[in-house]
């Protein structure tokens, strides 16, 4: 019960950070917020932020499955890293971009997740972009 109450106040902080970074990120093309963004994700999969935004796609699942966090954060991650590729390439860095995506899709494949379906958590920010 308190893994279960830890991960939803992880998961809760997690998508109130992103929330607001991607606001930023989306519709004032700010490049810090898209990088307040990578570094919620990697502390969200616990890892280093440059390093988990250097790796591979697969190199960044076979992290977050030595984690043992990779199942309960899969959905969100890809989430916010596929809204990021999406803010990547409106500030015209299109091969940051194609990496977020592919890291995205790889953490959906590998945890089955599905980047068309959006988290609940992030429907009110949906709504805003």
């Amino acid at each position: 019960m308190l893994h279960k109450d830890y991960l939803l106040e992880v998961i809760e902080q997690f998508v109130s950070t992103v929330s607001q970074a991607l606001v930023r990120a989306l519709l004032q093309r700010d490049f810090e917020a898209a990088e307040e963004v990578e570094a919620a994700v990697a502390d969200l999969v616990q890892l280093d932020p440059d390093t988990a935004m250097a790796l591979a796609p697969q190199s960044l699942v076979t992290m977050m499955m030595l984690s043992g966090t990779g199942d309960s954060v899969a959905g969100y991650a890809a989430y916010a890293l596929n809204r990021l590729g999406d803010a990547y390439d409106d500030m015209g860095d299109h091969d940051l971009a194609q990496l977020r995506r592919e890291q995205a899709s790889a953490i959906a494949d590998s945890f089955g997740a599905d980047l068309d379906e959006i988290p609940q958590e992030f429907a009110e920010l949906e709504s805003q972009l």
